[in-house]
């Protein structure tokens, strides 16, 4: 290994930070209009942001080899503090060289100063830290919390520090609701607990599709080896009854008859399924206007067949058509039209979508991808009002696409802007209430600059805007996103990783949130960790080992947020308990070397103890 006082390792690294010191000084100017025009509160992170950006527009890798090899910083935690971190190692190299350091003008933020703001910018956005943890915990409210209070109180009482209303669902009615309940949540457990309003944006999402036959299948319960527990139990009701009485059957069946008085107990009545197969229905009791019958094995009914008894006729009426599906295979095509049209008559299905102006932007070759990735298709042709897809990527047997499910176009350039017309009529009320303005599928710095207007339009409380990253082109755009987020105070990024896994690719996701990660910390922005997080703890009471890793990962950002669901308290809990702990080892990049338990073995023997937070 070189000698730390080698005279040529020594000049030559000196010349490689002096060269990178005076880079991240010439994008400062470059970048001097948008720095001037951020926030006063905000100017030194964006001279921070700069500096990152001319470190991280070299590779680095050689050069932090050989200072680490020299015991020197690599340069590798310089995120909230970049000039400073380049100086400090400039600083040791000359003296361990015997030289003395040129004067300069002196790096604004250092090691304590930079990360205290992104504390104190985190402060402000997100309301002051839980006394036990640093990373907050936000939670999405459910339609219920409008109206029933206990659903707000348990998550306030559970460790909530902030909550978020979702304005692609209710109205300001239950908003209100949710609003009251939550001051009330707030005033009797003493906790503080700010309010995320999430606008809708412009929701790209498939429209309705033709619906599918009227059918009903129907099975008595199996035990493990497919063995009948009991005979399948129907309800018979007349279809003309509006609401069905309380029941312990398996399936209730809709009837047109006017033979409903001749039937008794013990009565049989056949039919013959949709498959062709015969089925013999046993009454056992009348429950309301109806009767419960009993059948030994499953059946499928559909829409007018007929049930026929030694006195009685009936036929199957008023069943709920199955949803509209359209099952695609790789490599056939369909077309993509706006809701209510219709494309080319060349026998090829059509899915509608919800937002169709965004069909004049599509170019032959582009990604389009359904329901979260499930489905990949490529553009191929394009029409007037219609663009043909064809599947690139579906699981083999195929996939079903259904109604309101998501669309995504990963490389298409949209013209479309941020701020839908339904997005400024909810800002109307959302402005006078919310603590933080979610702003939904940014993608360019124009996006964040009109709801900053919007909102000075609207109110003088100026509440804190949250970024959300949930496109290529916003990841691609995010220094002067947040260049332009800057200009009004307080900001955050949240990363939405579910759309953002679909449009930068599944494998890149990891590689790509990293990314963001760090170039908030430059901006001292602070970001949500969101999408999925503890989400089959939240939904069915039971986390994966995945989720588990996946929620301690989260604790590197400012918050993480929970989606909505039936164990929503038990997993702020959960997340709780997995936040404090892992506190102690990570804190952003920087791994915190704690005392392990496991370090005992080299010490005298001590009886063993239970696992603990220590």
């Amino acid at each position: 290994m070189p000698h730390p006082l080698q005279p040529a390792l020594g000049q030559r690294l000196i010349a490689s930070l002096e060269s990178l010191h005076a880079e991240a000084l010439r994008f400062e100017e470059r970048l001097a209009p948008e720095i001037a025009a951020a926030h006063p509160d905000s100017r030194a992170s964006a001279r921070n942001l700069a500096h990152y950006l001319a470190l991280r527009s070299h590779d680095m890798r050689e050069l932090q080899l050989e200072l680490a090899a020299l015991g020197l910083s690599s340069l590798g935690r310089t995120e909230a503090q970049v000039l400073w971190g380049i100086e400090a190692v400039l600083a040791a190299l000359y003296r361990s060289h015997g030289r003395e350091l040129p004067s300069r003008c002196t790096a604004a933020l250092d090691f304590e100063s930079g990360p205290a703001l992104l504390s104190q910018q985190a402060e402000s956005l997100l309301g002051p830290a839980p006394r036990t943890r640093a990373t907050r915990i936000m939670a999405t409210l459910p339609t219920e919390a409008g109206s029933d209070p206990l659903r707000v109180r348990e998550l306030v009482a559970a460790g909530v520090d902030l909550v978020r209303i979702n304005c692609a669902h209710d109205d300001a009615q239950g908003w209100q609701g949710m609003l009251r309940h939550l001051g009330a949540a707030r005033s009797e457990l003493g906790r503080e607990c700010r309010v995320l309003f999430d606008l809708g944006g412009p929701k790209l999402r498939t429209g309705a599709l033709a619906p599918g036959p009227r059918v009903l299948h129907a099975a008595p319960p199996h035990d493990a080896r497919g063995v009948p527990l009991r005979p399948l139990r129907l309800l018979l009701l007349p279809c003309a009854v509006a609401v069905a009485p309380a029941h312990d059957c398996d399936a209730l069946v809709p009837l047109e008859s006017d033979d409903w008085q001749a039937l008794r107990p013990g009565r049989r009545l056949r039919l013959c399924d949709t498959r062709g197969r015969k089925r013999e229905l046993q009454l056992v009791e009348p429950c309301g206007p109806g009767w419960v019958a009993e059948c030994k094995r499953g059946l499928w009914l559909e829409e007018g067949l007929r049930i026929e008894g030694a006195r009685s006729s009936f036929r199957v009426s008023g069943l709920e058509p199955e949803p509209g599906a359209l099952r695609l295979m790789r490599g056939e095509s369909f077309w993509l039209v706006a809701e209510g049209a219709c494309g080319p008559e060349d026998g090829r299905s059509c899915v509608p979508c919800t937002l169709p102006l965004v069909l004049r932007d599509l170019r032959p070759g582009e990604r389009v991808c359904f329901d979260d990735g499930k489905i990949e298709g490529r553009v191929v042709e394009v029409v007037a009002d219609a663009v043909r897809v064809e599947v690139a990527g579906a699981r083999e047997g195929g996939e079903k696409l259904r109604a309101d499910k998501g669309i995504n176009l990963p490389d298409s350039e949209l013209s479309c802007t941020g701020l839908t017309a339904q997005d400024r009529l909810d800002l109307d009320f959302v402005a006078r209430h919310a603590d933080l303005v979610g702003l939904s599928f940014v993608r360019s710095p124009e996006d964040v600059l009109e709801l900053q207007r919007e909102l000075a339009l609207r109110t003088s409380r100026a509440p804190g805007i949250l970024i959300k990253i949930e496109t290529r082109q916003a990841f691609e755009a995010l220094p002067r996103i947040l260049l332009a987020g800057m200009r009004a105070r307080p900001l955050g990024v949240m990363v939405a990783r579910g759309d953002l896994a679909v449009e930068v690719g599944f494998e890149r996701l990891a590689e790509v949130q990293e990314e963001i990660l760090w170039l908030c910390e430059a901006a001292h922005v602070p970001v949500i960790w969101a999408t999925q997080v503890l989400d089959s703890l939240t939904r069915k009471g039971r986390p994966s080992r995945a989720e588990v890793t996946d929620a301690a990962m989260s604790v590197r950002t400012e918050c993480v947020m929970l989606n909505k669901g039936p164990h929503a308290a038990e997993a702020v809990r959960f997340l709780d308990d997995v936040l404090l702990r892992m506190q102690q080892h990570h804190s952003k990049k920087r791994s915190l070397l704690r005392r392990l338990s496991v370090s005992d073995l080299g010490r005298a023997s001590k009886p063993a103890r239970a696992l603990g937070r220590s």
